[in-house]
């Protein structure tokens, strides 16, 4: 089970990453938007694999209409992750956020 505050220590320990407020909730930034908290225990990530793991674990990670116009953003529940598995998704949006992926 994660929290948010594994998020903040896990974005803030990849170089150049900065907090603030984005829809009045905790996101975090690499060049772009990389990690923001969507909901209470819900967060927002950019992921490649996102079909894939919506398909696969339906009730960790999805996506809302809202989401559809942007084919890399994927919501995790993140009662639902432990810490090595959101570090890697972490990782992945963080190398898309700064257009190295």
């Amino acid at each position: 089970m994660s929290t948010e505050c594994d998020v903040r220590r896990l974005c803030l320990d990849l170089p150049g990453v900065t907090e603030r407020l984005s829809w009045q909730r905790p996101a975090w930034f690499a060049a772009t938007l990389m990690a923001r908290i969507w909901d209470d225990g819900v967060l927002t990530v950019k992921s490649r694999e996102r079909e894939a793991l919506a398909s696969m674990e339906p009730a960790t990670y999805f996506w809302t209409p809202h989401h559809d116009r942007s084919p890399l953003l994927l919501l995790v529940r993140l009662n639902r992750v432990e810490a090595t598995e959101l570090a890697e998704l972490l990782v992945e949006s963080y190398r898309l956020a700064n257009g190295s992926e």
